[in-house]
């Protein structure tokens, strides 16, 4: 689950994190008023679960209210599209209105779970306010990185090591070690997956606030956190993942024209990996889990129906919890509830294998079998490219 910058900083405020003031805006008038009481000179910034918005036009300087309130009115209702929006962009809805500051130094702080490491990471850069991805990937020896064994928690003298990797100095050493320890505070306390400051900035005056802040959870702990899922913005969400969610289905939307439906996250990802092998492209992330009943699979399946950009279906089932002759079920009243017309590759093993081919033989309808997941990816990437060059 994401979060809007502004929410992100309100939470880090509760754990010390030093931040900017400010406040956020749903209108131009409220974002004049909000740089009145701030002095003026203030940053009006688009909140849209993404980043790279000050490219996009989604970050303006307002030296005055009245210039503040411009833009807020310009920005707002705007489509913002950034190099993680994709071209579709996203509506602003909203703006985030901050006093302007003196910067001297812009760094980078994140926090992360490193999952091959089975432990969080935290990393700094000097290369504050740039894609940490371009970072890592231009200029490597720049990034800076501490381990932390959760059995103890994030150390003072780590936060120092990164402190003085930073070229930190004199009083900005302690204040820095401060705010990472509190940002550690923030990522365990709330369940995070991911909290990342870009750019953290050091003052004129040698403060450190965190400038910009991104923040995710980990879905499986939000019902620790009431707080936190009342956060949550629905607008800024795939409708159809949205959809899935309300189905206990792990769903995610992709560029490609083949719809996936699969038990198990990895073999949803083994599934996706052969699909591109075999030279087609999935066109989403479906995981329908293990102990699916057949109206989740019926759900699944017409939330599978409702990405225009489907032309054939793979379904790869390992039948345990659920059984294979459940999944014909499933799918057999689906496909004649959806009267669905994209061609469809089935490949399952497991429980009850046998029935469930026999089910679905039965049907009368137009399912293509396969018995290995090579064979069935093959057939649903020529399926998929037959439906294309048709249309």
């Amino acid at each position: 689950m994401k979060i809007h910058e502004y929410q992100a900083k309100a939470i880090l405020a509760g754990y010390n994190v030093p931040i900017p003031r400010g406040e956020v805006a749903f209108n131009a008038l409220e974002a004049g008023q909000i740089a009145r009481r701030l002095g003026g000179t203030v940053v009006v910034k688009a909140q849209i679960h993404a980043g790279g918005r000050g490219k996009g036009g989604g970050v303006k300087l307002a030296r005055s209210a009245e210039e503040a309130e411009q833009l807020a009115g310009r920005m707002l209702g705007m489509n913002l599209v950034t190099h993680q929006t994709g071209p579709e962009g996203r509506e602003v809805k909203r703006v985030l209105v901050e006093e302007g500051l003196q910067i001297a130094r812009e760094l980078y702080l994140g926090v992360v779970i490193d999952r091959a490491a089975e432990r969080p990471v935290m990393m700094v850069s000097p290369a504050g306010g740039m894609e940490i991805e371009k970072v890592a990937g231009e200029t490597p020896e720049l990034i800076f990185k501490e381990y932390i064994d959760p059995r103890v928690g994030f150390q003072p003298f780590q936060a120092k090591k990164l402190a003085f990797a930073l070229k930190l100095e004199g009083p900005s050493v302690n204040k820095a070690t401060k705010l990472m320890m509190s940002i550690y505070d923030a990522f365990v306390g709330k369940d995070a997956s991911l909290i990342e400051i870009n750019p953290l900035i050091v003052t004129a005056s040698g403060d450190l606030l965190a400038l910009d802040a991104k923040m995710n959870f980990d879905d499986n702990a939000i019902y620790r956190h009431p707080d936190v899922r009342e956060l949550r913005d629905l607008a800024e969400e795939d409708p159809l993942e949205i959809e899935a969610s309300k189905y206990s289905l792990n769903y995610i939307r992709l560029d490609g024209t083949i719809g996936c439906m699969v038990n198990g996250a990895g073999l949803a990802m083994a599934t996706m990996d052969i699909i591109k092998l075999a030279g087609g492209e999935p066109a989403n992330f479906l995981d329908v889990g293990g102990g699916a009943s057949a109206e989740q699979i019926r759900n699944a399946f017409k939330i599978l129906m409702s990405d225009k950009n489907v032309r054939a279906v793979f379904i790869n089932i390992f039948g345990g919890i659920l059984r294979c002759d459940i999944l014909a079920e499933g799918l057999v009243n689906a496909v004649r509830e959806l009267d669905v017309k994209v061609p469809i590759v089935i490949r399952m093993e497991g429980t009850n294998v046998e029935k469930g081919k026999q089910m679905l033989e039965e049907s009368g309808l137009n399912f293509t079998t396969a018995d290995r997941m090579d064979e069935g990816a093959q057939k649903v990437v020529a399926l998929s490219k037959a439906a294309v060059a048709g249309r």
